[in-house]
């Protein structure tokens, strides 16, 4: 039984390196997926056009198998075309059409291009892991992830999420501009990076037995200390308008189990909960207008924020 959940554990680390061999860089945004994918929650990867948010997801999603679903989500786009809708037809039963949200993974591209009421829909199923139509509720598959894009926020024909919906997100990454040495492997082998296949090396039962295993990697008690310390010095920080929910605590803890495991460990260390805290937190907090003029972001915040907690001693 061990042997077979260390199969497991390894074929996550196969992901990456199928990912890898498309995907040029970018390696805080992939262990970023992976921790999302065990730890059952969605990301959002915001860069400028064209540094490869969408092909990362689409290579993500083709290394992790089951069925696989974009949407290019555009100002047009109303809530049925991604939830599903029922056909009506003469002398026959309603037939339900299911939108593109009936898949394992969800890649939604450039999600604050499209308006807000197709946005709540969206964040609406991803929550709630079920979609109503016409009072009838329909579950989504499982396991069920949500990988959306979104172009700097800000940006011409963009519709900016509110605070409450991009909480909904577990982690937030960026996908910025290549240095130098990657632009230039990626322009050298751009024919071997197109045209490579991937292949699928985990299936989703086995992401759902994963998630099982990642719940009873221990936290101590001075971890969750440790980890509400943070968040509740974040909230009290003077350039923040305001700091992360529970949910952010919450979602703090589940990623540094997540983060522990893929590591190989059946135990949480302060290091798991400090190199995660920007991702999972830094979307969850408000700069204050003041501040922002003066340069402050919200990971330099978390970043200062992290550093000035005192740092438990956990031992295994």
């Amino acid at each position: 039984m061990e042997e077979s959940k260390m199969d497991l554990f390894n074929k996550i680390k196969l992901v990456v390196g199928e990912v890898s061999k498309t995907i040029v860089g970018k390696e805080d945004a992939k262990e970023a997926l992976m921790i999302a994918l065990l730890a059952g929650g969605h990301i959002l990867i915001e860069g400028p056009p064209g540094t490869g948010k969408t092909k990362l997801a689409d290579a993500f999603a083709s290394a992790i198998g089951g069925t696989f679903k974009r949407v290019q989500l555009t100002p047009d786009l109303l809530p049925a075309d991604i939830t599903g809708f029922y056909m009506y037809a003469i002398q026959s039963e309603p037939r339900f059409v299911k939108g593109p949200l009936f898949a394992n993974v969800v890649m939604a591209d450039e999600l604050n291009r499209t308006t807000p009421r197709t946005q709540s829909a969206l964040l609406e199923a991803m929550a709630e892991e079920q979609v109503s139509i016409e009072g009838i509720t329909h579950y989504l598959p499982q396991p069920f992830m949500v990988i959306a894009t979104q172009v700097k926020t800000g940006s011409e024909g963009t519709y900016s999420l509110t605070d409450v919906q991009i909480d909904r997100f577990l982690l937030k990454v960026s996908s910025n501009y290549p240095a130098r040495e990657e632009e230039l492997r990626i322009i050298n082998d751009i024919d071997y990076l197109d045209s490579t296949d991937l292949c699928v090396v985990i299936k989703p039962e086995d992401i759902l037995a994963l998630r099982e295993e990642v719940k009873t990697v221990h936290v101590s008690k001075a971890i969750s200390e440790y980890i509400i310390d943070i968040v509740d010095s974040l909230r009290k920080d003077p350039d923040n308008s305001f700091g992360p929910s529970p949910r952010g605590a919450i979602s703090l803890f589940k990623c540094a189990r997540a983060k522990a495991k893929i590591d190989g460990r059946d135990y949480v260390i302060p290091d798991d909960v400090k190199q995660i805290a920007g991702m999972t937190l830094g979307h969850r907090i408000v700069i204050r207008p003041e501040a922002e003029m003066d340069g402050i972001t919200a990971d330099a915040v978390v970043e200062r924020v992290v550093s000035s907690i005192r740092v438990p001693k956990v031992e295994a």
